[in-house]
């Protein structure tokens, strides 16, 4: 492919949540404090949305990465398009529970008795549910349920939901599932400038010494991504094989108007 030619060890831009790909702008900066504090503090619950592509999902992977360790025992729930009781049984499998009960009262109780250990063992409870704007009404009531498992001083587990705008809508009609939102977090696209470093910055964590995107291209791949690291993607990796193929030193705004003229990246 083109690795060789540009120079890259790694393909710089694939639309996968890797961590080592992961940059921290300010928004992403703000989403990962307000993450943080809502584990640390014990708020029971919080909010992450954005528009699709914004980096919700790999932003979720770095803090994932940030509270591995003993002291955290972390569930993620990352097709949740489930009904009540199969979300419970999930939620179970994905804490490692080796045996999952059939009925909804036994996984409640094999749950409470995880969320015993983990207070006795000073382990904090985290479940993160992404996609979850695809969550049924009566499957976010039973996530309001759980925020019942609380002491008098504090949440026995705190819950993050990662989804699109939609989902904050589909939380406010549940008046009761939004006042136990303790942190609300909108992810907002890149402006002009973070795209630019975000771009070099992939290029460097590629293996890359050089950026080899011109400002006139860059300016093109803001105006036509909207600020979205995933549509950014698309564009430089397509860009970056097509300016290959035509032997080109650098992408100028002619390698992306070739892109976008042919109409199928969007």
């Amino acid at each position: 492919m083109y690795l060789e030619y540009w120079g890259f060890e790694r393909f710089p831009f694939d639309n996968v949540p890797d961590p080592d790909f992961f940059y921290l702008s300010r928004p992403h900066e703000e989403g990962l404090m307000r993450l943080s504090y809502a584990v640390e503090r014990r708020k029971g619950c919080a909010l992450l949305s954005g528009d699709i592509g914004c980096g919700k999902t790999t932003l979720s992977r770095v803090f994932l990465r940030r509270i591995s360790g003993k002291k955290y025992d972390v569930a993620l729930v990352a097709n949740p398009c489930l009904g009540p009781k199969q979300f419970l049984q999930d939620v179970l499998y994905r804490f490692g529970v080796s045996r999952v009960p059939a009925s909804k009262v036994e996984v409640l109780r094999v749950l409470n008795e995880r969320l015993n250990e983990n207070l006795e063992k000073k382990r904090e409870t985290v479940l993160i549910v992404d996609e979850a704007q695809l969550l049924s009404r009566a499957t976010l009531e039973e996530i309001r349920l759980l925020l019942n498992y609380q002491l008098s001083r504090r949440f026995l587990l705190t819950i993050f939901l990662l989804g699109q705008p939609e989902l904050v809508e589909k939380i406010r009609r549940i008046r009761q599932m939004e006042q136990r939102v303790a942190i609300k977090y909108v992810l907002r696209p890149f402006r002009p400038e973070e795209i630019r470093d975000y771009i070099v910055f992939r290029q460097k964590q590629a293996g890359a010494d050089r950026n080899v995107f011109g400002e006139g291209a860059l300016e093109m791949i803001y105006e036509h991504s909207g600020g979205l690291p995933r549509s950014i993607n698309n564009l430089c990796d397509l860009a970056l094989l097509l300016g290959c193929a035509r032997k080109d030193s650098r992408i100028e705004p002619e390698v992306i108007k070739e892109i976008l003229d042919d109409g199928t990246i969007f």
